[in-house]
């Protein structure tokens, strides 16, 4: 009963704080970690109450079944951006960018981190600081798609920017695989192919596999269901399957059979969408319904923040070193790539800013480092980032699309209403 309550209440706090969030304008994702944080062992939970937040982290990990399930709708929503009849349109510019712009990140990170390493042997392990290189890849869908839609941007920059984020982050689960064995690798005390190169390979095709026979099952299923709440429900029921069985283990010989639920999942929906006819329809319905799981996840992640690590200045330095290499990896590559695929300048100049915002899939790739040394301090040096690129990333968004002229002023939308705005006659790119 007292865990209930907590769950309760950590959701009450962070939807009563994402109202608060809205009238400054702030994302309610950064309400839900804040909220998490309140409710946290490091704050209302270290009263020890029960049923008054977590008072500790043992407490959260009888949750973790929550976050392996919302981690998994987030990859099979990801998985929803790869239809082909939306990345036809893109062509090559799309696919080069979000490849070339997410490894660029990837590196750079691991060039400063691992010049932190040295520096400091023991505030940062080698593998830790290429296992953030690999987070660093990845951008918050979710942040990224609200502010488009809510400002009903349209344009060039935006025609480019929503498949990229798609392929952004399907990169990111790649590159994030081949670091983690690399990096579980150098804690073993040995380095060898099969650990470095074979397993994360092996790794990487059984999830695509895995998840592509996943796919064509719930597609296959679907067809004997007509009412939209039972597809819906078997479309659930698959993630919950999906994300169970991407978690098996087992050995062949000196090779490990593993599987990543982010890949897995991915490819669940990419091959869903792209196989079932009315599977648009669907996925917005799954959507809608995974709005509580994923208001959970964020709250549980920041309740496992330990604000104690901030209290470090070495420990918020390599946060800072995290951001601003990551700020020029994403910036600097996808100018450099926009450039030599002959893109308009508007796009060019602006869209590395609006790969910026991290959320739901860094934070999901934090999750599945828990055994490494360092996984501790990963985990918080992603949160760290996730909270302050949520309050600057939608709002970079926002000032990129309006001077690339992707967002037309037309007056702000609420349940109520709609306030007129004082712009009047049409928009340039209309005329």
């Amino acid at each position: 009963m007292t865990l209930l309550l907590s769950i309760s209440l950590a959701m009450l706090v962070g939807l009563m704080l994402s109202r608060l969030a809205k009238l400054v304008s702030l994302p309610a994702v950064t309400a839900y970690l804040v909220a998490g944080i309140l409710v946290g062992p490091y704050c209302i939970g270290a009263l020890g109450i029960d049923g008054l937040g977590f008072p500790s982290l043992e407490s959260l990990e009888h949750l973790s079944l929550i976050s392996n399930a919302a981690l998994g709708f987030i990859a099979f929503s990801i998985g929803n951006e790869f239809r082909l009849s939306q990345l036809r349109k893109t062509g090559k510019a799309a696919t080069f960018i979000g490849i070339f712009q997410a490894v660029t990140a990837a590196v750079v990170v691991d060039i400063a981190l691992v010049a932190v390493h040295f520096a400091m042997p023991d505030v940062l392990t080698l593998s830790a600081a290429i296992v953030l290189g690999a987070v660093a890849t990845a951008t918050a869908p979710a942040a990224t798609l609200m502010v488009v839609r809510q400002y009903k941007a349209k344009g060039e920059l935006t025609d480019l920017l929503l498949p990229i984020v798609a392929i952004d982050d399907a990169v990111g689960l790649v590159v994030f695989a081949i670091s983690l064995g690399v990096a579980r690798a150098l804690e073993m005390g040995h380095i060898d192919v099969i650990s470095i190169i074979l397993n994360p390979i092996i790794e990487i095709v059984g999830s695509l596999l895995l998840g592509a026979l996943m796919g064509a099952v719930l597609t296959f299923i679907e067809r004997f269901f007509h009412s939209r709440s039972k597809r819906m429900s078997m479309a659930i029921a698959f993630v919950f399957l999906t994300v169970s069985l991407s978690m098996l283990k087992f050995h062949i010989g000196p090779v490990e059979i593993g599987f990543s639920s982010l890949l897995v999942c991915m490819m669940l929906g990419t091959v869903f969408c792209n196989m079932c006819d009315y599977s648009e329809e669907l996925m917005e319905r799954v959507d809608g319904w995974t709005t509580p799981l994923f208001i959970l996840f964020f709250v549980l992640s920041g309740a496992e923040l330990n604000i104690s690590v901030f209290g470090n200045v070495m420990i918020v330095l390599i946060g800072v070193a995290f951001l601003a290499a990551r700020a020029v990896g994403k910036c600097g590559g996808a100018y450099l790539s926009a450039k030599w695929m002959k893109c308009p300048s508007n796009v060019c100049k602006y869209l590395g800013i609006t790969l910026l915002p991290q959320a739901g899939v860094a934070l999901g790739m934090s999750l599945l480092v828990s055994d490494l040394s360092q996984g501790g301090l990963i985990r918080n040096i992603v949160l760290f980032s996730v909270l302050v690129l949520e309050l600057v990333g939608p709002l970079a968004t926002k000032i990129a699309l309006t001077k690339a002229g992707d967002i037309i002023p037309e007056g702000k939308t609420s349940a109520r209403g709609v306030i007129p705005s004082k712009h009047v006659g049409p928009h340039p790119k209309q005329k």
